[in-house]
């Protein structure tokens, strides 16, 4: 029995060029036996899911309780995040940034899509794309603006390039009215555009 087509309902006049692109490759790839269907099915929903952003809601909430840990995870974002099991497949290096009210960070890769998966899981769409890459540095408090996000005219907003070797995660502020959370509950407020920089974690009332 061959392996559902999970993709035979889409409608292709949604999808990007790249992406047919892909689609293109991915069914010749099938057609010829070198890819099985399921199995690159299993890995993109391991990655969506159960990868990623969980692990990376799951550091920023130990930061957020633990000042020892959070010490260590900005003097070495790697070396932190290893003592919980979380290693990099690729060999690149972990670098954590904290936003605070007077500096706000932001994730970009200006050359490709350089990406933390092993703790944000798949990069979205707009990560890899051309707008964003360039004027992510051009206009950065633009392009918050453009994700709903607002930055106070005395913030200083830092955008952080990254590269095959050095990777970026950002620690967003802790939301207020959190006193008393437990990492559990914290982890949950976590979002993945707050680890880019594109945007805030949810407030408490999000998870009443």
């Amino acid at each position: 029995m061959t392996a559902p087509d999970h993709h035979q309902d889409h409608d292709h006049s949604e999808l990007t060029e790249t992406e047919l692109r892909v689609r293109a490759l991915e069914t010749v790839l099938t057609e010829k036996g070198y890819v099985d269907p399921a199995a690159l099915d299993a890995i993109v929903q391991a990655y969506e899911t159960r990868i990623g952003p969980h692990n990376g809601a799951r550091v920023v909430a130990k930061a957020w309780v633990d000042p020892a840990f959070k010490r260590a995870l900005l003097e070495d974002g790697t070396k932190a995040i290893a003592t919980l099991g979380h290693v990099s497949r690729v060999g690149d290096h972990l670098v954590v940034v904290e936003n605070t009210p007077q500096r706000h960070n932001m994730v970009v890769c200006t050359l490709c899509s350089c990406y933390p998966w092993e703790l944000l899981g798949l990069p979205p769409v707009w990560y890899k794309a051309a707008p964003y890459r360039s004027r992510a540095v051009k206009d950065p408090r633009g392009v918050l603006a453009d994700f709903g996000v607002s930055v106070s005219k005395d913030t200083e907003i830092r955008v952080w390039d990254s590269t095959a070797e050095t990777r970026f995660l950002v620690l967003p502020m802790r939301p207020a009215g959190t006193e008393g959370f437990g990492e559990e509950q914290l982890a949950e407020l976590v979002t993945r555009d707050s680890m880019i920089g594109t945007g805030f974690p949810k407030t408490p009332d999000a998870l009443s």
